[in-house]
């Protein structure tokens, strides 16, 4: 009987490591520690979070450059 054992740990469960997540998002190493501090260690809210900053900055320097 060949039963597989499941014990729950996949790849998307493990937290993400600094430097792999910056590379993903184009983030710098400070800034991508400070969303994984804040966020993690779940991997969809810490996507959803350097989406949002990412976008707040760019919001940003619109803003800046429409002045």
């Amino acid at each position: 009987m060949d039963q597989q054992i499941d014990i729950g740990i996949h790849p998307d469960d493990q937290p993400y490591e600094v430097t792999s997540f910056a590379r993903k998002h184009g983030l710098t190493i400070p800034v991508a520690d400070a969303v994984l501090f804040a966020k993690g260690p779940s991997r969809a809210a810490c996507d959803t979070a350097a989406h949002a900053f990412l976008c707040a900055v760019a919001h940003y320097a619109r803003k800046q450059a429409a002045r």
